[in-house]
């Protein structure tokens, strides 16, 4: 990492009831010069992620833990309008479960056992795209410019460098992965696009699945950009295939 202060240095919230792995987590983080804060139970973590006055730059967060699971937190925080970047850590690792991951809204995941080296990686890339997809506050940004316009579809403004969904009456707030999902269809304009294709380049899973957490997802999408989600005129579904973005 870059040298700096340690008051600069980004904070990351280990939240992991195993307490060998949680330690190892946090001595390794600090000596590659981050901040961390550990919380071990599900309910005392989501209570201290909705109210920490200081917002950790991402959440490293098991699936499994006491009286609350890793999806109910996540899902919680983005109910609660908290859009920290979400790393799930879990030993339920099959493409339903990574899958069911994402549509709660995490941004990435990461099966265990996992190598030390692949987790920072993983973690300094989603760190990278949470500030490629954050426009400076003075200036510009010319990633976000570059890679995320603003698209306007009938009286709603999708602005991926802002990381939001603007109509005349509300703003809706994406996750990282939301935004990855709209910008591969923002490219792809009245192209078929089959769910294996969206599960291998989006969601990264390399595996066959049956799962129809992605149409949840898809349904969501659409409450965000249709007019009449019901009757969709953007967000279409191909039977048996996939899905086609019309703009």
């Amino acid at each position: 990492m870059t040298t700096q202060t340690q008051a600069e240095a980004p904070l990351i919230a280990v939240i992991e009831d195993e307490d060998h792995l949680a330690q190892a987590l946090i001595f390794n983080l600090e000596a590659e010069g981050y901040r961390t804060h550990h919380e071990a139970e599900g309910d005392a973590a989501l209570k201290w992620l909705t109210t920490t006055p200081e917002a950790p730059a991402a959440v490293l967060l098991d699936v499994m833990l006491p009286k609350r699971d890793g999806f109910s937190i996540v899902r919680s925080l983005r109910e609660a309008g908290r859009y920290l970047p979400v790393m799930l850590l879990t030993a339920r690792g099959r493409s339903e479960d990574i899958v069911q991951g994402f549509a709660a809204g995490a941004d990435d995941y990461l099966p265990k056992p996992f190598e030390l080296n692949v987790l920072l990686a993983r973690l300094s890339a989603l760190l990278r795209r949470m500030h490629w997809q954050t426009p400076a506050t003075t200036g510009s940004n010319p990633a976000a410019e570059a890679d995320s316009p603003s698209l306007a579809l009938g009286d709603r403004v999708i602005d991926l460098a802002e990381l939001q969904v603007r109509s005349p009456t509300e703003t809706i707030h994406l996750t990282l992965m939301e935004a990855d999902l709209l910008r591969y269809l923002l490219d792809r304009p009245n192209k078929i696009i089959s769910r294996k294709e969206l599960l291998e380049n989006v969601w990264r899973v390399r595996e066959d699945t049956d799962t129809r957490a992605i149409d949840n997802f898809i349904v969501r999408l659409r409450r965000y950009l249709e007019p009449d989600p019901a009757n969709p005129v953007h967000l279409l579904t191909v039977r048996g295939v996939g899905y086609r973005f019309v703009v």
